[in-house]
């Protein structure tokens, strides 16, 4: 069956490229995806698979096996990135600073193959299967919505899959790891107080500038100091703003940045650091500060038997030699973590570069692309994972 199957997907590579380059013309920002949900519901419509929309602009369709048996869920995301695309194809984005930079037209591309082969053998799968269409990845989270609107409910999803686009892996290969897969991610505000002075009476006041500083120095032994060194944490400053004249002392300065850690638990101890530096650091120079700290998306933890059904479906379709192990995780973030916290669940890359073919781009660049025989690859993975985990589980 694994030959068959990647054969059948193969067969359908034309309709997959169509899909995936009108999904690529029609890029739509998290929460907004109207038109892209409307077009998924078209699709699977046709194909006689029920579906309903689900956190405003999702969709969730459902499979239903003739034989009695356990629910996989499959995930892909919608939303594109405010990039104006550089890339001269036909298929180039027709809204300006609008643009599928991270490969979401691919991932619901695959989903929508993936469906299409499912329906058509509805009559061999011993269980059901949730086709969860995920808005907002890139931006306020799509995951947690359709999490609280019940999509792993009724029938309740026992384990999920989702994939990733990457021009790191030639097409025709995957990239597997155990436990993490990617980060966790906070944004954090601090505000650091002084007095405003003369530059030439520099006693007269609380030089905020020269605080920020001695803050910024100290945050980089959290990681150095505080963090156990086999594990991983980031902590970057990405803006600095504070004073209004070159003569003057200034009374405040804002920094933001993003801390990304892999362990709960490290993720913990690094916002209580942060927290702590800020406040004897200021205070000991006669300062004051303001902190805020914005949660983002939890790491995203694989279940390792999920992996290894993952691997299993790789070996067999493309070749052991042509399933990779990533050597580290992803300090990026993914909130497919909610979904895999929630239920056994793996998250895999799925290669689509071509050097021949000029696609060897990242993503969120405005000249990223995919090869397009890499659509038809992951659809059939994605069968072949289904049809694993129901015999497993």
């Amino acid at each position: 069956m694994p030959h068959e199957i990647l054969s059948e997907a193969k067969r359908i590579q034309p309709w997959l490229v169509d899909v995936r380059r009108d999904f690529h013309r029609h890029p739509e920002f998290g929460m907004e995806e109207f038109r892209t949900q409307e077009k998924i519901i078209t699709y699977l419509t046709e194909m006689g698979i029920p579906c309903k929309k689900i956190a405003n602009t999702g969709v969730v369709g459902f499979i239903k096996g003739v034989k009695p048996g356990k629910t996989i869920a499959l995930r892909a995301d919608m939303d594109a990135l405010p990039i104006d695309e550089q890339n001269d194809v036909d298929y180039k984005s027709t809204i300006p600073g609008k643009m599928h930079a991270c490969g979401h037209d691919a991932h619901m591309t695959v989903l929508l193959g993936a469906a299409k082969l499912l329906q058509v053998h509805r009559d061999e799968l011993q269980g059901n299967v949730k086709l969860m269409f995920q808005p907002a990845e890139e931006t306020v989270g799509g995951a947690e919505p359709m999490i609280a609107e019940g999509v792993l409910e009724d029938p309740k999803v026992d384990a999920s899959f989702g994939l990733h686009m990457s021009t790191g892996i030639p097409t025709g290969k995957i990239g597997v790891i155990y436990d993490q897969m990617n980060a966790s991610s906070d944004s954090i505000k601090l505000t650091i107080k002084g007095a405003k002075g003369h530059g030439a009476y520099p006693h007269n006041g609380r030089d905020a500038i020269v605080i920020a500083a001695h803050v910024i120095t100290a945050m980089q032994t959290i990681v150095s100091r505080n963090v156990d060194p086999r594990k991983a944490a980031v902590i970057s400053l990405g803006t600095i703003s504070g004073g209004t004249q070159s003569n003057v002392i200034a009374d405040e300065v804002v920094i933001n940045g993003t801390v990304r850690t892999l362990d709960p638990e490290v993720r913990e101890l690094v916002i209580e650091r942060v927290k702590e530096v800020l406040s004897f650091t200021t205070r000991s120079l006669g300062g004051d500060y303001d902190f805020e700290h914005h949660p983002g998306y939890v790491s995203l933890i694989n279940d390792n038997k999920m992996v290894d059904i993952v691997k299993a479906s790789g070996d067999e379709l493309l070749g052991k030699e042509n399933v990779q192990w990533m050597d580290l995780p992803n300090m990026g973030v993914e909130d497919f973590a909610y979904f895999a916290a929630a239920v056994p669940s793996a998250f895999f890359q799925l290669g689509c570069r071509n050097e021949e073919k000029g696609i060897i781009h990242g993503g969120h660049t405005s000249q990223f692309d995919i090869d397009e025989d890499s659509l038809s690859i992951g659809a059939a993975l994605q069968v072949q994972n289904v049809w694993k985990a129901l015999d497993t589980l």
